[in-house]
């Protein structure tokens, strides 16, 4: 039985998707790789057919990133959303998974939410006997309701919250990123000694304060503006629609105020509209997406940083990754009081909170921090502190060490029960 004390330990990561898509998911993923490797351990990667359906460009069987190897599974020919084709992803991965393990010979098997990657990743566990840490980052039948895909009291939705339940009951240990997905795992069973979290977290060297970018400052004319911005996708749950009332609202009395949304996703659409019928254009700067190694130059262009989520479980149970980012090029930022932002945000220290839908209260906010510099500089300065002690990537990540020894140690009994 593998120890963490060999030499490299090498982990077999099984996930959704990857990059070279840009998503929190991918981001999250190769900040996990990079710092183990760093630690001298060898994570290997698998990524599911979801990866090949939402990646547009050319693909390889086998790739390396960012020194780490990555195999894919490939595509599916069915683009129908059912159980059926949920099914053959789960056998195509296993199968791919079977692969894998014969050439790698992995001392651990991690797979990372959703509940797909696990299924064949515990039928692959039984077969080469080697320990299994199932790590959740969501919820994802709850997101799937936000997205409209099923509604909460459907059979489906009960269906995977049972199925992703009987997988942390057979996972050697289960990795959560945050205090609400415990609590919710532990009222469902899952002993407390099993779970562990894994913070999000910020790589410094990435967010670190510096210049506007000049081009952007130009081309979106934002010279002598006070910004507002959002940096990620536009899921419904980001409460943006409230965020572009709320500057409409305080358009009334800076008119200096203009608001900067980069991204892009399912409500870009609508935003659109909202826009055109409030007659906001020249308040809102909407360029799409941007590449990821320009984003500092554009946090930089930004007075404060808006994160109006809107109060669903997953909001409530799930701690988001942008405001960290904010905290750690030091800007001052908004944020609704959902589960997930009180976790990471002091109110009156770190940030502002307010009631989650309250588009007034949003307002309000927003123009306490548009209006005073101070008070944006005392909050930046003290979540920029917080965040890079407390949420650096080698921080977060160090807890690995005590997730897979434990793992080990438990698959190690488990085997010698079996044998007697």
């Amino acid at each position: 039985m593998p120890s963490l004390n060999k030499s490299p330990l090498k982990i077999l990561h099984i996930l959704d998707h990857s990059l070279p898509l840009h998503s929190g998911y991918s981001f999250r993923s190769q900040n996990i790789f990079r710092t183990q490797l760093s630690r001298g351990w060898q994570p290997v990667v698998l990524t599911s057919p979801k990866h090949e359906k939402s990646w547009t460009g050319q693909w390889n069987r086998e790739e390396i990133i960012g020194g780490i190897r990555y195999y894919r599974t490939g595509s599916l020919s069915d683009n129908v959303v059912s159980v059926k084709t949920e099914c053959r992803l789960m056998a195509s991965l296993a199968k791919r998974m079977g692969e894998i393990v014969a050439i790698e010979k992995p001392d651990l098997l991690h797979a990372h939410s959703p509940v797909l990657t696990v299924l064949p990743a515990l039928w692959i566990r039984h077969r080469i006997r080697v320990p299994l840490v199932y790590e959740i980052r969501a919820f994802w039948e709850d997101a799937a309701v936000d997205h409209g895909t099923y509604g909460q009291d459907s059979w489906k939705y009960k269906l995977v919250k049972s199925v992703e339940t009987w997988a942390c009951q057979r996972a050697d240990q289960v990795v959560v990123l945050c205090h609400g997905l415990k609590d919710e795992l532990m009222k469902r069973g899952i002993p407390s000694e099993k779970l562990a979290m894994v913070f999000n977290g910020i790589n410094v060297d990435d967010f670190k304060a510096g210049e506007p970018d000049p081009d952007y400052l130009r081309s979106w004319k934002l010279g002598g503006k006070k910004v507002v911005g959002f940096i990620g996708s536009f899921y419904r749950y980001e409460g943006l629609d409230l965020l572009v009332d709320a500057v409409a609202h305080l358009g009334t009395t800076r008119p200096d105020i203009v608001l900067l949304l980069v991204g892009g996703g399912e409500m870009e659409s609508e935003l659109r509209s909202q826009i055109k019928r409030l007659k906001l254009e020249e308040k809102v700067v909407m360029p799409g997406r941007i590449s990821h190694d320009r984003i500092p130059g554009v946090y930089a262009l930004v007075d404060v940083l808006a994160y109006p989520r809107h109060s669903i479980r997953l909001t409530e149970l799930v701690t988001p990754l942008k405001p960290l980012e904010a905290m750690a090029m030091g800007k001052g930022l908004v944020a609704s009081d959902i589960g997930g932002h009180r976790e990471l945000i002091q109110h009156g220290r770190t940030g502002l909170l307010f009631p989650a839908g309250n588009t007034q209260a949003l307002a309000e906010a927003l123009e306490r921090l548009v209006n005073n510099q101070a008070l944006r500089h005392d909050l930046g300065k003290q979540g920029k502190i917080w965040a890079r002690q407390q949420r650096s990537w080698d921080k977060t990540t160090a807890v690995y060490a005590d997730i897979y020894h434990r793992a080990l140690e438990k698959f190690k009994v488990k085997a010698t029960r079996s044998e007697v």
